[in-house]
């Protein structure tokens, strides 16, 4: 508890991914005072062909209330 997904274009290596999981790991471990044992991350790449089909319709639709942070397309 909790776990953060986070979907994004191909293109990135392992190291860079392994950097990003561990600053937002830091940032929320800070935010929810929770020690950084309690996170796990995900990242999964997503073509930018199926993006709109497998991320935007299905969770950053602007009707979901869940996203906090909507994108400027």
């Amino acid at each position: 508890m909790p776990h953060i997904t986070i979907q994004m274009y191909p293109g990135r290596d392992d190291e860079t991914k392994q950097k990003l999981a561990d600053e937002i790991v830091k940032t929320a471990s800070e935010q929810l005072n929770r020690g950084k044992e309690h996170f796990s991350v995900s990242i999964e790449d997503i073509p930018q062909e199926e993006w709109k089909e497998r991320v935007y319709n299905k969770v950053i639709d602007p009707n979901n209330k869940e996203v906090f942070v909507k994108p400027g397309y």
